[in-house]
């Protein structure tokens, strides 16, 4: 029977080759086994076949074999830089870095529902730039008023007042049919560790400032606590996510499953502009939309995003606010 191995189910190892397979850091899979009818890997089988392919003429430094053992590694997955072949310490925690790791179940679920996403709404993307030097002004004046918001409560709110107007930005559709929507209900995407979690600030185009301001906070603190509620998450017909706090001049989001489109902010950054013929430098801030190109046209679009930038560019709009 040598030479046999079981060819269903779980390989069959008696304990002393299980021992010295893995003092020797050897990957059991590899052996074949002679014990038995059941092709049992035996001590000898490992021994056998270590000789074969020439394992003792491998060198390997007491500290590299110490955390190839930790890192349950086979030796014939390492290659050595040292003298002569050696295999060293750095050989190992090169090849240990690169194996691969279990993602969590929070990036197992991001991964699952930005694929569907991508794979079956035909995103589209549209950019303008903003003039933000009003706003940032208005900012620092309720700042020395004592009101300090951030610049994202601006934005939640000039996004939420354009939706009114937008119906369909507001809608979602499965390629069958379209489902209006009521509320107008901005998810806020929240980095946390290692993945993006989206509150929902639910009738933002109903609440004030002060308002989206508090309850912002309130859910991203939730958020990056790890205390945020399902409900808390629910019920999104829009979302917004900003990266201006992250230098990033502009960026395209995915939609989230059950919206239509996603509003994508960078950053607010001194830019030279052309005002009345003369170059002037203006505080510009890129916003990009994507949307579901089943249910929103580019002409819709275009409209869509430069109302927000009216929004956030008119004094007028925000004095209705403040």
């Amino acid at each position: 029977m040598a030479g046999n191995t079981p060819t269903k189910g779980k390989i069959k190892v008696s304990p002393r080759a299980k021992r010295f397979a893995a003092d020797y850091l050897v990957d059991l899979s590899r052996i074949p086994g002679s014990g038995g009818l059941d092709g049992r890997i035996t001590e000898d089988d490992v021994r056998r076949y270590l000789d074969v392919i020439g394992y003792f003429s491998r060198k390997i430094t007491p500290t590299a074999l110490n955390l190839a053992r930790q890192e349950k590694l086979d030796m014939f997955d390492l290659t050595g830089s040292g003298e002569g072949g050696r295999i060293t310490l750095s050989d190992v925690q090169d090849v240990a870095s690169e194996r691969p790791l279990e993602m969590s179940s929070m990036r197992k679920t991001i991964a699952q529902r930005l694929v569907l996403s991508k794979q079956t709404i035909p995103h589209f993307y549209v950019t303008v730039g903003v003039e933000m030097d009003m706003i940032m002004a208005l900012r620092r004046r309720l700042r020395d008023e004592g009101v300090n918001y951030s610049l994202n409560v601006f934005i939640l709110k000039a996004a939420a007042m354009a939706l009114r107007s937008f119906p369909l930005v507001n809608a979602v559709t499965d390629g069958r049919s379209i489902r209006r929507r009521s509320k107008v209900n901005i998810g806020m995407a929240v980095s946390v560790d290692n993945g993006l979690l989206v509150p929902v600030i639910r009738n933002a185009d109903c609440k004030a400032l002060d308002e989206i301001h508090a309850e912002a906070a309130e859910l991203a603190e939730k958020a990056r606590m790890g205390r945020i509620a399902p409900d808390e998450m629910r019920d999104g017909t829009f979302t917004v996510s900003n990266m201006g706090m992250m230098k990033v001049e502009s960026f395209g989001a995915i939609i989230n499953s059950g919206e239509g489109a996603i509003l994508a902010v960078g950053s607010v950054i001194p830019s030279p502009v052309v005002c009345d013929g003369m170059i002037v430098v203006r505080e510009m801030m890129k916003i990009t939309m994507s949307a579901d190109h089943r249910l929103i046209d580019g002409s819709m679009a275009a409209a869509f995003v430069n109302q927000v930038k009216d929004n956030l560019e008119c004094a007028d709009f925000w004095n209705c606010f403040i």
